[in-house]
Parts: structure tokens; sequence; C-alpha cells
């Protein structure tokens, strides 16, 4: 049977974790693992498919309404299950563990080690504008090579993982130093793009053209056409765009992977959730309304200066630096990459301490490496971390993390959909249990982020199946995983 959620020992401490993660530890951890590189990137793309500055706002604004709400969803399963695992125990408890297993393989295979491995090489991408030397091959076999860039990239993966092993502690004040300092970082650019670089060409043609719907499709770096939107194209758009927004503002439940290192979980994880999202958000329709004061939103892949390419054909779709280079000059390329390298190592620090207490669990339920489910000296899950690394480092060799988390962008809205639908399920099931926070505006606000994103995953479904069906072909293959793992995989039941 299931264990329960209040199957507490070691006075309050499950499995012998320590409890180390306060308030501000566990809003860092959210807030961390949430700002990567994302947020200087992906509104170039978003503004190809959308058009105009309206439009690009509108989807970050339902991409953060989407992430709030899916927070505060979250909340009452975190007061309810205080343990380490998250989201992997609430689709167990809520249905059962096979559900539970699809996750975690998805998890382990592709969602938490491809976005390690993809972080870790953007790391080692803004590092090459400081380090040139990186980015030359130092290995050539054929037609695969090794770059020194992913040397670097699997080196801070290593390096990051180390310090995890040593204890809850150093990890998190690596945490709470490098998730302050981005956030500064990030706050001081919107104020420098507001306050001193407002350029009011940018800002009249991006009123003029405010609600110009508009979807550029590209060909080889080259615009193939432009189709004009309206009506149930300009949804459609929005819906295709939100994958970036979605993914930038993703991460934000790593934080209940770590229930079992939380003081006061059960009142800390949902405060946590919902004050680290409400900060991300704010920040990042903040950034994009300085974007929106320094560049046109439309420009032209061939112009040859960067108002000219506008948000659009940012070189490379770096938004940010484009930005910053009208400000700064030819320093801006050196501020942004060191910016993102501050952004991407510490993302990098809560993705890696966090995702691995989700494999300790599935291990204690018998459904992964029996050892990934043991505590080292310093109490926390060092075989876990490492398999993670090995992972994450041979995703960062193959240079497929890009497409493996393209494919399964529709399959982490499924597993959203599922476990905020658990909510239902165990208010049902589990009518008298002990819920220290219930979800605002049940069952509205839940129902409301089930279809919001069950509308974007049937969006990408229809207009984006070359992404989608690969995801759904690498749940499936979790099926057989799961019935060699319940032959031949340990026989401890589902949370002993």
């Amino acid at each position: 049977m299931p264990v329960s959620n209040d199957a507490l020992t070691d006075g309050g401490r499950p499995d012998g974790f320590k409890r180390e993660l306060k308030l501000l530890d566990a809003t860092m951890i959210v807030v961390g693992s949430m700002i990567g590189s994302g947020i200087f990137i992906v509104s170039a793309d978003i503004a190809r498919t959308v058009g105009g500055a309206g439009y690009l706002l509108l989807v970050w604004c339902i991409a953060g309404l989407i992430t709030v709400v899916g927070a505060l969803s979250y909340g009452e399963l975190a007061g309810m299950f205080p343990r380490a695992g998250g989201q992997y125990l609430y689709l167990r408890e809520s249905y059962n563990p096979f559900i539970a297993f699809l996750y975690g393989w998805t998890f382990f295979g592709v969602i938490q080690t491809g976005t390690i491995a993809a972080v870790a090489v953007a790391f080692a991408k803004f590092s090459s504008v400081l380090l040139p030397s990186l980015s030359p091959p130092v290995l050539q076999i054929g037609t695969f090579s090794i770059t020194g860039a992913q040397l670097y990239a699997i080196g801070s993966i290593l390096l990051l993982t180390f310090v995890s092993t040593r204890g809850i502690r150093g990890g998190k004040i690596l945490q709470d130093v490098f998730s302050i300092a981005k956030l500064l970082a990030l706050l001081g650019v919107i104020l420098v793009g507001v306050v001193i670089g407002s350029n009011s060409h940018a800002i009249s043609v991006n009123m003029a053209t405010f609600w110009d719907a508009t979807w550029t499709h590209l060909s080889n770096g080259r615009i193939e056409r432009i189709d004009t939107l309206t009506g149930f194209g300009v949804i459609a758009a929005l819906g295709a765009a939100m994958v970036g927004a979605l993914f930038s503002s993703d991460a934000w439940n790593n934080i209940t992977f770590t229930a079992g290192e939380v003081v006061e979980p059960r009142k800390t994880i949902p405060l946590s959730l919902v004050v680290g999202t409400g900060i991300v958000i704010v920040l990042y329709v903040l950034a994009n309304i300085a974007y929106l004061l320094v560049l046109p939103v439309q420009g032209s892949p061939d112009a040859l200066d960067v108002a000219g390419r506008g948000i659009q054909f940012a070189s490379e779709d770096r938004v940010g630096t484009a930005a910053a280079s009208l400000m700064f000059g030819d320093t801006a390329t050196l501020i942004m990459a060191g910016l993102i390298m501050v952004s991407t190592f510490g993302c990098n620090n809560g993705l890696i301490l966090a995702g691995a207490r989700v494999y300790y669990a599935m291990a204690r339920d018998g459904l992964f490496f029996k050892s990934a489910g043991t505590l080292n000296r310093n109490a926390v899950p060092a075989v876990a971390l490492w398999v993670q690394a090995l992972w994450a480092s041979v995703l960062c060799l193959s240079g497929t993390y890009g497409d493996l988390l393209d494919y399964v962008v529709f399959a982490v809205l499924l597993f959203y959909i599922l476990t905020v639908c658990g909510i239902m399920v165990l208010r049902r099931k589990r009518p008298d249990a002990e819920r220290p926070y219930r979800v605002w505006g049940y069952p509205v606000l839940p129902v409301l982020y089930m279809v919001a994103a069950a509308a974007i995953a049937i969006d990408l479904l229809v207009f984006k199946p070359a992404y989608t069906l690969p995801g759904v072909g690498i749940v499936l293959l979790g099926i057989p995983v799961y019935l060699v793992w319940q032959r031949f995989g340990s026989n401890r039941s589902p949370g002993a």
C-alpha cells in the first residue's frame, strides 16, 4: 500500500534526510531553477510566431498565469506529502505506481537530464565568449566531434554534482548566492532598459503594430513565408508560441522533490511555490517590456544593424544581447555573457540538487537502481546524483538534448494535467487526509489549469506533430521498462 503522508521518522526527518531548507532557500530553489537562459533568447521565436508586441506580451502573461495556477495547485499536494520525490509521489498516490513510473522514466531519460545538459551547454556557450579557446573541437572521429565547450559543460555538471554530494547545506548556500545574484542582475537589466535604453523609434513602431498578428515561417534561416493571422489562426499561433515561454517558466516544481529536506514543508513549500513563481513571472514580463522599449519586434534577417533585425531576428536569437548592445555598445556581449553564465550555473545547481530526489524515491519503490535509494554520510542520495550526472553528460556529448526536450513538451503537459487532476482524485479518495493548505479557488482554478494545458497540448499535437509524436513514443517506451523492473527489479512495495 502507498505510504501515509504522516509516515515521518527520525524526529520528523523522512528516511534520514536533514531538514535544512528554510523559506528563503526553498524560494531560491524555485527562482533559481526557473531562470536560466530562456528569458534572454526565446522571445525571438515567440515574436516570429505571433508578430505584434501585444501578442508577445500576451504569450508571456498567459504562460505566467498558467505557471502560478499550477504552483498554487501543487501547494496542496506538497502539503499532503512532505517527502522526497515530489511530483512522482503525487502521481503514485493519486493513481498508481505505473503512472508514476512513466513520469519518472521520462523525467530521468529526458526532462531533467536533458534540461541539465541544455543548461550546461548554454553555460559553456556563453563562457566561450570570454574563453574563445573552448569553441574548437578537441577530438574528431569521422563526423563525430567533441568540443572544449562540451567538456566544459560536463565539467560544470560534475562540479555541481560533487557539491551536492557534500550535503544539502553547501548546495543551498550556492543556490541562494547565485539566485539572488541573477535576480539583482536581471532587475538591473530591466531598469537600465526602461530608464536609459528607451528608444522612441522602437516604441512608435511597436505601438503601431501592437496587435498585428503574423506567423513568420523560416527555412534554413531565411523567411519562407509570412502568414497574416485572424480568428482561429491567432489562437493556434498563441498556443504554438507558448512552448518557449512555458519552458522558460518551468522547473518551478523542483522544490517539491526536496520536500524531505525542507523545514516545515507543509507550510514552506506551498508558500515558496507561490512567491517564487510570482517573482519570476513579474520579472519575465518586465524584461519583455524592456526589450520592447529598446527594439522593434518586427525586423529582417538581412538587416545590417541590430535595430533592423529587431526582436524577431536578433543574432542567434539573443534578444537580451541585442537590446544590451544598443545601450552598452561592443561591451554588451561580454556583459550579457557574464549574466547568462551566472544565471545558467545557478539554474543547474538547483536542477541537479533537486532532480536526484526523484530517482531516490523511485529506487525506494523498487523502480530504479537499488543503490540510488540510499543516502551517504552527508544525508544526500549520492548514487542518484552521480547516475543523473552520468546520463546528462552523455546527452551533452550526443548533442541530442535539444531535440529530446522539444519532443517531450507534449508529455510534460500531460503529466502536469494528471498531477493537478490528482488533487480532485485525492479529495475523493482521502477526504479526511491532512491538508495544511488547500488550493485557492478549488475546483475552478485546477480545472482552468487543466483546460488551458490541454488546449496547448492539442494545439501542439495539431501544429507541431514532428515534436509531439516522438515525445509520446518516449513515454510509451517506459511500458516495457516498467515490466522489466517489475519482473527483475526490487520486490519492495511502493512507499516501503
